[in-house]
């Protein structure tokens, strides 16, 4: 995962420490996306002056890069100017500039990897990339044999030269500036695959940016300095991006975090859109793959209308695309928020290098956490049942006893915490008033405090010591869905690199490391089960009550389902580990009382075969969800109804598994009548105690 921020000033004079100043600023927001290393590129000269006297290719744009974080890359840029007596005091009243920081994907930490990537010396196109180009070896090998040599071993590299490629076959014959910036952006997408936010800069465009995304987040904000925000104009009004003589700023970025700063008018740039900032103007274009070469030049892309949208930081501004609701949205939204949750975190291996897992947020503490006494994870609700998913993977891979706590319940036995414990905080929102009294309490304790949590710059990131963003994206349904799946993915990779160092579980670390890269494609397979549930839903939607029995790693899926059923449909329903099915709850079995039984398989398989009959044999109305293809062994006869769902390792599973009870949860609120996104009593931040 990488973070991209540009800005450009239009009309309006600031002094290149100015525009320094806002670009480091704006990495600094996004830091928290990667930081082995960073770069900038800005202009050398004032273009406004020279573009129509000199050839703008004898004035490439400077690119500073640099290995380590952004106050490393501060440095660097401060003795480079030194050096070269580059003046910090040259006024722009036009200048565009873009800056990058990166966790590294392909290559090394180093400067030559790091972005901005160029197109050759002449830095005829510079770009910044978030993301992974799947084809960039065979774009490497075609743009070698056309004599492109490549400095880095980045998959971002291809993009500036086949850029500078499509640049030079479009103009030949036809004289300079036959083709347009879009032309030429529009093209190099058509090429690429995979997921990616993109940025291109270029003296062939002076004063112009160009973005681009399939996939990966990107934004637009615009601050119009004219504009006085007191007299209520609306932020929708089109005006904003069409072009104007007014002074006003312009930025791209991968995250509001950082925009907030600079203005509240934002555009969330949607895939295949491609951006182009001109003259003070946006032109928004939608690509088309199908568009080809006519007469051998480049297609022409029609311009679409959008709106600006304010930003609140309020979950408002998210619309629902084609879904009803916001959790439909978030459900279905799985296999993408889990991709990016490994994204860049994740190495495949090789046969010079293991399979591992990165995660720069705990590297300068992995000693001190596989040095503790114990691991304590404190969350509440639906992150206390992500923790409890995870629990067994960590303590088989860590080799460190992992305890539980509910945080209200901690705090109120004011139960021990030791300085050499490692404290665990899960927050999806990373504000929620008991996890962060919890956290104050560790504090005070002496322990090394951790934090996972989906929302950059919330107190619980602030707070502790270090910690791993879970990066679902934003989930606006009050009932988590994403959020959970994402975080049970974190806690396995956060044990499996604590126990990186034992040579015994390697085999065991790397079936699970292929198991999370196939994850996604199996929360896509299990999602075909909608109309399914949708029916399950229909036969169950005038109970009044619903047992799920699950043990082992699917004792939290039991907890986390029946959480989910009870918070939005508002029916009675309990998860139960079903070692203690007869110490008290076979009580309630009878011919009436719907139960739902996780039976896929793990350790626990046949235990829960004999709960299915002890069910079975007192006459249970059984839903048994099991693995694909086991349905003849957990159903006696046809007595119950089956979910098959796919297979993974075992301590992926529950993510695997919560999915259909998630759909259960969404369509019985739906058939009941209830509002699915504002369950009742309800709010997403617990924030008061």
């Amino acid at each position: 995962m990488c973070g991209i921020f540009a800005y450009l000033n239009y009309n309006v004079n600031r002094d290149r420490r100015y525009i320094l100043e806002v670009l480091f600023n704006g990495l600094r927001r996004l830091e928290y996306r990667g930081y082995d290393s960073a770069g900038i590129s800005i202009d050398s000269s004032d273009l406004t002056q020279i573009h129509h006297t000199i050839s703008s290719k004898s004035l490439p744009p400077l690119v500073f890069r640099q290995e380590g974080n952004i106050d490393s890359l501060v440095k660097s840029v401060n003795e480079e100017v030194t050096a070269t007596d580059l003046s910090l005091e040259e006024s722009f009243s036009i200048h565009a500039g873009i800056a990058h920081t990166r966790w590294a994907t392909h290559g090394e930490p180093a400067p030559r990897n790091s972005h901005p990537q160029s197109s050759g010396s002449g830095n005829d196109f510079v770009v910044v990339h978030n993301g992974v180009v799947t084809n960039y070896e065979v774009l490497k090998a075609t743009l070698v044999r056309h004599g492109f040599t490549f400095e880095s071993e980045t998959d971002t590299e291809v993009i500036p030269k086949l850029a500078k490629y499509v640049f030079d076959q479009a103009n030949e014959g036809e004289g300079d500036h036959s083709v347009t910036f879009t032309q030429v952006v529009i093209e190099v997408m058509r090429h690429l695959e995979g997921a990616y936010a993109l940025v291109f800069k270029s003296p062939h465009y002076p004063n112009e940016l160009i973005a681009c995304k399939r996939g990966s987040p990107l934004l637009l904000g615009v601050k119009d300095l004219a504009e006085d925000l007191s007299n209520g104009a609306s932020f929708h009004d089109l005006k904003f991006l069409t072009k104007s003589e007014q002074p006003k700023e312009l930025f791209f970025s991968s995250d509001a975090q950082a925009l907030v700063e600079h203005t509240k008018k934002v555009l969330v740039i949607e895939d295949g859109e491609v951006v182009h900032i001109k003259d003070g103007g946006v032109s928004i274009f939608k690509f088309d793959n199908d568009k080809t070469r006519a007469n051998g030049t480049l297609p022409r892309s029609e311009s679409v209308q959008r709106a600006l949208s304010v930003l609140e930081m309020e979950v408002e501004q998210i619309n629902k695309g084609h879904y009803e609701h916001y959790m439909q949205k978030e459900i279905h939204e799985q296999p993408e928020s889990l991709t990016t949750t490994m994204r860049g975190r994740l190495i495949r291996g090789d046969s010079c290098k293991a399979k591992s897992v990165l995660l720069g947020g705990l590297k300068d503490n992995l000693k001190t956490i596989r040095r503790s006494r114990r691991l304590v994870f404190i969350g509440c609700g639906t992150s206390y049942n992500a923790a409890l998913a995870a629990r067994p993977i960590l303590e088989e891979l860590s080799g460190v006893p992992v305890t539980m706590e509910i945080a209200s319940d901690l705090l109120d036995r004011q139960g021990p915490i030791y300085r050499e414990d490692t404290a665990v905080f899960v927050s999806q929102s990373g504000e929620t008033a008991d996890t962060l009294n919890a956290l104050e309490y560790a504090l005070e304790n002496g322990a090394l405090c951790v934090g996972i949590t989906n929302t950059v710059g919330s107190a619980i990131s602030r707070n502790t010591h270090c910690g791993v963003h879970i990066n679902a994206g934003c989930e606006i349904g009050v009932a988590s869905t994403k959020a959970y799946t994402s975080q049970i993915v974190v806690m396995a990779m956060v044990a499996l690199v604590i126990g990186d160092d034992t040579i015994s579980s390697k085999g065991r670390r790397e079936s699970i490391i292929d198991g999370l890269f196939d994850l996604p494609n199996k929360v896509r397979e299990v999602l075909k089960l909608d109309q399914e549930m949708k029916d399950l839903a229909k036969l169950l939607v005038s109970e009044q009550s619903l047992l799920v029995f699950g043990r082992g790693y699917n004792y939290a899926t039991a907890l986390e389902g029946a959480l989910k059923v009870k918070e939005v449909s508002l029916m009675h329903s309990e998860g139960i580990l079903a070692g203690e099915m007869k110490h008290g709850p076979l009580a309630l079995v009878d011919e009436n009382l719907p139960i739902v039984v996780i039976a896929t398989r793990d350790a626990c398989f046949t235990k829960q075969q004999s709960v299915i009959q002890q069910l079975h044999a007192r006459k249970g109305r059984l839903i048994v969800m099991c693995s694909k293809g086991d349905g003849s062994l957990v159903c006696p006869g046809e007595s119950c109804r089956v979910i098959e769902v796919p297979q993974t390792e075992d301590c992926l599973q529950p993510v695997i598994n919560v999915v259909p009870l998630q759909l259960l949860a969404y369509h019985l609120t739906v058939l009941r009548g209830y509002n699915v996104d504002q369950p009742r009593n309800l709010a997403k931040s617990v924030t008061t105690q």
